[in-house]
C-alpha cells in the first residue's frame, strides 16, 4: 500500500524552505496507521529482533504497536532525566551543539539483537547515536525502520551496514 497519500506536507514549517511531512493525519486513519504497522511487520520479521527500540517521542508511536504485533519487546530511548532507573547514554553532535539519549541499564541484555523505529530519518543524527548506543551496550543491531526517508540528507549515510527498511520516500 502507498502510505503518501495519508502524509500531509505542510509547506514552509517550522521555517521557510522547508516542506515538513505531518505524520498526525496517517496516525489519524485507521487504514493507514494498520497499514504501516502490518509493512513494517512485514518488511522486517526477517531481521528476527529481540526487541525493538524507539526514540522519543515518535519512534514511540511506531515502534510499540510494532513490538506488538511481532510478539518482543518494546524500549523507550528518552531524553536525559526523563527515565527513573540506572541508564545507559549517549552524547551527540547536532547542528547547533550536543544533546543525549538514555535507555535504562536492565532493558536489555548484551547479544540481544535490536531494530531501530522511528517516524522520520533525515541526518541520521539522533538514529546513529541510538545505534551507537546499541552497539556500545553489547547489543546486535539488526536494522532500522523508518516511517518517512528524506533522501536528499543522506542520514542512510550514519548508518553504514545496517539494512534499513523505509515506507516512503521524499
Amino acid at each position: 500500500m502507498d502510505l503518501k497519500p495519508f502524509i500531509r506536507e505542510i509547506p514552509d514549517f517550522p521555517k521557510p524552505g522547508i516542506s515538513f511531512k505531518d505524520i498526525t493525519t496517517l496516525l489519524q486513519n485507521p487504514i493507514g496507521l494498520k497499514a504501516t504497522i502490518d509493512l513494517f511487520a512485514e518488511k522486517c520479521s526477517d531481521f528476527k529482533p529481540d526487541y525493538i527500540v524507539g526514540m522519543e517521542s515518535r519512534g514511540f508511536i511506531f515502534g510499540a504497536p510494532l513490538a506488538y504485533k511481532m510478539n518482543i519487546g518494546f524500549i523507550p530511548v528518552r531524553k536525559p532525566g526523563k527515565l527513573p532507573a540506572a541508564v545507559h547514554s549517549i552524547k551527540y553532535e547536532l547542528e547547533y551543539g550536543t544533546d543525549c539519549l538514555e535507555m535504562h541499564q536492565d532493558a536489555v541484555q548484551p547479544g540481544s539483537r535490536i531494530l531501530i523505529v522511528d517516524d522520520l530519518i533525515a541526518t541520521g543524527g539522533t538514529a546513529g547515536a541510538t545505534a551507537k548506543l546499541i552497539q556500545q551496550i553489547g547489543c546486535e543491531l539488526v536494522g532500522c525502520a523508518f516511517v518517512i526517508e528524506l533522501k536528499d540528507l543522506k542520514g542512510r549515510d550514519r548508518l553504514p551496514q545496517v539494512p534499513i527498511v523505509t515506507l516512503v520516500e521524499y
